[in-house]
């Protein structure tokens, strides 16, 4: 668990440094730290770092509107990634030394909103879109050379959303959302018909693909979007139908690397709720629970990662934020409200601000 005094040695002393004297006692107060992409009251758009309490501790600007984060404390650097279709990608140095790093897709290409680094933190990964193509590609940078754009590689699908390392190191999981955009049509999804989402588990040394695994074809226009690992290294994902709204199909399941992919089977009064849209996924620091949320029905539902039944059914307007604390999760809103959940003890909250779909705790 990546609490305040794992995050300081990460961060470095000069992060200390850097704060003001009210930022320090955020800090000192908190013992784990979030951030989250925000939409500010003004209309600006941001990222924060904040403790489990509440307190700020650090903000920064962004060009538009973000997305996912993710961090290295190896490479000592974070990177909010813009909105898909986006094109900027932001690198911020967590020590306040060095100013915050823009980088641009290339022509062709554009971000999918979510990215990770190797564990060595020498490279960065990011979901990206062949536009003119309909294929997704991981574009590569590396962050020993100013995140010089070194390479891609395939996807082996359309439309990815968020990737995530699985706990071998090697191995990568995407969700190809199996959804077509182009940017001249904005977020316009072209290929209703003919989705194809899968989950492609990728080596990320040199970017063949290991495995693919699809649902059932009469589920293609069931979009996987976003994803957790639980603690038997099973990769749950939600999804968002794009079929008929009469159609309610289930919306959560797993897939592993040996091959199994299946959805899971919610009480038909939470998946109505659900309203055929999971935003985020997240798992508890143990493993043994999985949360996801709907901002579109405004629901919070941890799973039993076992039994594979909801525990706890929430509701947060426009929530959908979520990571992991000490016991549960804490959940965030387009509201400017966070909560804890699932065995996380936190008072509400509610901020100045609106989040945005995620919410990374640092560690």
């Amino acid at each position: 668990m990546w609490q305040r005094r794992a995050f300081l040695k990460s961060a470095g002393a000069g992060f200390l440094a850097g704060l003001l004297p009210g930022q320090v006692l955020a800090l000192e107060r908190n013992d784990l730290v979030f951030a989250s992409a925000v939409q500010t009251a003004a209309g600006s758009y941001g990222a924060v770092l904040m403790g489990e309490r509440g307190d700020v501790i650090s903000t920064i600007e962004l060009p538009d509107r973000g997305h996912d984060i993710t961090i290295s404390r190896e490479a000592g650097r974070g990177v909010v990634f813009a909105r898909q279709p986006g094109t900027f990608a932001l690198v911020f140095d967590p020590d306040g030394r060095e100013a915050p790093q823009t980088l641009t897709s290339i022509a062709g290409r554009h971000f999918f909103g979510h990215g990770v680094f190797s564990p060595d933190g020498r490279l960065l990964y990011a979901t990206e879109s062949d536009f003119e193509a309909a294929r997704g590609v991981i574009g590569i940078y590396d962050a020993t050379d100013g995140y010089r754009r070194i390479g891609e590689f395939p996807t082996y699908g359309t439309g990815p959303h968020e990737v995530l390392l699985m706990p071998d190191g090697v191995t990568f999981v995407v969700a190809n959302g199996g959804i077509e955009t182009h940017p001249d049509y904005g977020r316009t999804e072209l290929n209703l018909e003919t989705m194809d989402p899968s989950v492609a588990f990728i080596d990320r040394r040199d970017g063949h693909l290991v495995g693919q695994l699809r649902l059932d074809p009469g589920l293609h226009q069931l979009s996987i979007r976003h994803m957790a690992i639980d603690g038997q290294s099973r990769v749950w994902f939600g999804c968002q139908y794009k079929g008929a709204p009469s159609n309610n199909p289930q919306l959560v399941g797993y897939a592993t690397l040996d091959g199994d992919i299946r959805l899971i089977e919610l009480p038909p009064e939470t998946l109505g709720d659900l309203r055929n849209y999971v935003g985020s996924v997240a798992a508890s620091a143990d493993g043994d629970m999985i949360a996801v949320s709907s901002p579109q029905g405004d629901l919070l539902v941890a799973i039993d990662t076992q039994s594979r039944r909801p525990v706890l059914v929430e509701t947060l307007r426009n929530g959908c934020g979520l990571a992991a604390d000490k016991a549960g999760f804490v959940a965030t809103s387009g509201m400017g409200e966070m909560i804890g959940l699932a065995g996380a003890e936190r008072t509400a909250r509610r901020f100045d601000f609106q989040f945005d779909n995620h919410l990374l705790r640092l560690g």
